[in-house]
């Protein structure tokens, strides 16, 4: 509806309210009586626990109780949600250890949930934590991914052989080692993929209340999948879900990272069921690099075959996967998930994947905004770089030769992805020529005038969103005439509510301030599965497009009784008459929808419709990047110069938005690629980068302008044409940056730089390559 229309670029809704501090977050909430609850963590990764002492705590001023492994353990209530169903190698169930909500009998990282301190304020219960007497017993630790597995080294668990959960196997082997013995050219290569966290804006954060009166608990949390979340912990709790009640505020982004049954969100239920009280439990920024699951973390062998003239042949990729201490449900995805994106957007007709998953004493993993795509497409289009070098072909020809022809589709790739649509060549065609590629070398020329190193690095990417799944969504007309839309998807800062209202002001023409917005309240949406993995507008948008579309059936056969005709059209919110010119608004039909008079034999009062919408099949955005930098040869310093994108994420809802969601995804591949990164002490397994002090966060000052363009070929595979767009960003940008900065230092003979990609890495490199040059002469 005019300028609130689909494909409008409409400003958000959301965010008067929220810049004007009127966001409601987890910690926000107060309720009567509430106390406050505190974490006491291990200061070690790997301990045995031989004696807690609490008694000095207990009798401290306003303590109301300390909780450890034993009171767990005599609650009645289960351990916390982990992964199942995967093998090993040999065939044999996977190892997925038990992950109750406090040890008892060994501490596995730095950050392990010891006991839990319940007092009348969060200061009490913070001096209490100091009195808790613990007796360790330290053990060796095991905190290097690519060493896990090796004989010798610490178990993180004492009945799990060399550290391994499970193994993935995916691909053809047979055919990939057929086109690997007929390759003219090999190139090999190993890529550390190291480990980051979600540093969200808003921490973790819980208000648990048992209500005795009606037996009955109630948790507000940080979270993704409101309803999937209600099961989950139901299953902990050990009741039905109509005894749980889980309710989403606003929230600060999660990128994944929140989506899990965390420990304290138990904790926070059985204390509230012991004191009596409401009991919160916030993180702090400190507390959150110890708690928080973390992501990313592994090692790849990569191999690339081709023929002579450059085309693929093969891939074969050999990876061990970090899945830290305890294997929370989707803590197996990163590793396993997206490995489709391996096969790219290229024609390489075998592949094969073998992956290792391990333990080690450090955070848990989880999801984290592309969930394993941005380490695929790193993998991937790294190798199709080096291979260019090696070859000595450009790296826009050799991808250029090996790119699927969009005649292909649908297209079936070694790795079981079947695309349906995608016009790669045409969208790498569009950034080269945003990003004036042929015009690079001057530039280059310039800089290396004034002292720097210019480089540049293209990416193709492709990934899947939207699995398949479900959703349910609910339009309600009141009697006055406004609406209230309901979803079970839940957002973290992605522009849910803008989205929404577009769609039911474009489908059934009202206005966005008639329409309000409700989700994440389990008592208060009928249905529905959550966000994450690029699926909102596909599954939920979907579902909300079923709902108005029966919205406008009803309302067209009450608007025909009412007007005492049949020939109605309906347009911008409005049934009208062909023939009498007679008329009535959509909000005028839901008032006379609760007066029976009004209604057709048979038909219920009042304008409400539910939808479920099932997807079936996936869809596939892609993109190219390219990236521009320059590095100050005496510093290392790397400065972003330009930086532009053309995705395809189908039929674009809001192009404001849909910038949004691709700046703050290249943001985070910047970030990994040149800064982020989570250290640990090897000898110790001490988290060494435990703060913004020292774990380096992404500034706006660290980038430059990100041109955004789009190359929409809308998918058949839902309703609205839509692909995801809330990974795409960081999926193509970790790459783009890499190859930027391999092409930057080519000029030493360095043709790799590991991740992050630090000022004092790089430094150390050029000297590296500048002493071995002197050397040889």
């Amino acid at each position: 509806m005019g300028e609130f229309a689909l494909g409008q670029a409409v400003p958000r809704f959301e965010d008067p309210r929220l810049i004007r501090g009127g966001g409601r977050f987890a910690d926000d909430l107060g309720l009567p009586g509430m106390v406050h609850g505190i974490v006491l963590r291990s200061q070690y990764a790997h301990a045995r626990v031989l004696n807690i002492d609490t008694s000095r705590a207990l009798a401290a001023p306003g303590v109301l109780a300390v909780l450890t492994g034993k009171d767990w353990a005599e609650s009645g209530f289960a351990d916390l949600p982990v992964a199942r169903g995967r093998k090993k190698r040999d065939g044999s169930p996977m190892y997925s250890p038990r992950f109750p909500a406090l040890v008892q009998d060994k501490v596995r990282w730095v950050g392990d949930y010891v006991a839990f301190i319940v007092a009348e304020t969060r200061f009490q219960a913070l001096d209490a934590a100091e009195m808790i007497d613990v007796t360790y017993e330290q053990l060796p630790a095991n905190v290097v991914t690519g060493e896990a597995p090796d004989e010798g080294k610490p178990l993180v668990w004492d009945d799990c052989p060399n550290n391994i959960s499970f193994v993935h196997l995916e691909g053809d082997k047979a055919k990939t080692e057929a086109a690997f013995a007929k390759a003219d050219h090999i190139v090999r290569r190993k890529f550390i993929i190291n480990r980051v966290t979600a540093a969200t804006m808003e921490p973790r954060a819980c208000v648990g209340q048992y209500d005795s009166a009606a037996d009955r608990y109630t948790i507000h949390t940080t979270l993704q999948r409101a309803i999937h979340y209600r099961g989950q912990l139901a299953r902990v709790l050990k009741i039905p879900e109509s005894k749980l009640h889980v309710i989403a505020g606003d929230i600060g982004g999660s990128f994944g990272m929140k989506s899990g049954v965390y420990n304290e969100v138990g904790l926070v239920l059985l204390a509230s069921k012991m004191v009596g009280r409401p009991v919160k439990w916030t993180s702090t920024r400190s507390e959150a690099f110890l708690s928080d699951a973390q992501a990313r973390d592994n090692v790849t062998e990569a191999a690339l075959a081709l023929d002579k003239d450059g085309r693929f042949l093969g891939l074969h990729v050999k990876t061990i996967a970090n899945v830290g201490a305890y294997l929370q449900p989707g803590g197996d995805g990163g590793a396993t998930s997206n490995l489709g994106t391996l096969a790219g957007v290229y024609t390489t007709p075998a592949i094969h994947v073998d992956v290792t998953a391990v333990f080690t004493n450090t955070n848990p993993m989880r999801p984290y905004r592309g969930n394993g795509r941005p380490e695929a497409a790193y993998v991937l289009e790294r190798i199709v770089d080096l291979a260019a070098r090696e070859l000595k072909m450009d790296p826009v020809e050799i991808r250029r030769r090996n790119l699927i022809p969009p005649d292909a589709m649908p297209y079936k790739t070694p790795l079981k992805f079947v695309y349906d649509s995608g016009e790669f060549e045409k969208g790498m065609n569009l950034v080269l020529e945003m990003s004036d590629w042929a015009g690079f070398e001057k530039r280059r020329a310039e800089s290396r005038k004034n002292g720097k190193l210019r480089g540049i690095g293209l990416s193709n990417s492709i990934e899947k969103a939207a699995a398949p799944g479900f959703e349910g969504a609910e339009i309600r007309f009141d009697r006055s005439g406004t609406v209230t839309i309901l979803s079970g998807a839940v957002t973290q800062g992605q522009g849910h509510e803008t989205i929404f209202k577009q769609l039911v002001c474009d489908r059934l023409g009202v206005k966005p301030d008639e329409v309000h917005y409700v989700q994440g309240d389990t008592d208060a949406v009928f249905f529905g599965e959550g966000t994450g993995g690029s699926r909102t507008a596909t599954v939920a948008g979907s579902a909300l497009h079923l709902a108005a579309e029966k919205i406008v059936v009803k309302a067209h056969k009450i608007a025909a009784k009412m007007l005492g005709v049949d020939d109605i059209d309906f347009k911008d919110g409005i049934f009208k008459s062909r023939t009498t010119n007679s008329s009535l608004t959509i909000g005028e039909v839901a008032r006379g929808s609760t007066n029976p008079k009004n209604l057709p034999d048979d038909m219920e009062p009042g304008l409400i419709a539910t939808a479920v919408y099932a997807n079936e099949l996936m869809n596939y955005p892609n993109g190219s990047h390219v990236c521009e930098l320059e590095i100050d040869e005496d510093t290392g310093q790397v400065e972003i110069v330009r930086y532009n994108v053309v995705d395809d994420v189908g039929t674009v809802l809001n192009p404001l938005l849909l910038k949004g969601q691709i700046h703050g995804g290249v943001a985070q591949g910047i970030g990994q690629m040149l800064m982020e990164d989570l250290t640990y002490d090897t000898s110790t397994g001490e988290l060494l980068a435990g703060s913004f002090v020292d774990y380096a966060m992404p500034h706006a000052d660290n980038f430059c302008a990100i041109e955004v363009k789009s190359n929409p070929v809308p998918t058949l595979t839902n309703p609205l044409g839509v692909k995801g767009a809330g990974e795409a960003g960081c999926v193509g940008a970790l790459p783009a940056v890499a190859n930027a900065l391999a092409d930057a230092l080519s000029i030493f003979g360095i043709d790799d730089v590991p991740m992050p990609a630090t000022s004092a890495r790089i430094w150390k490199m050029i000297q590296s390559a500048k002493a071995q040059k002197v050397a040889a002469e």
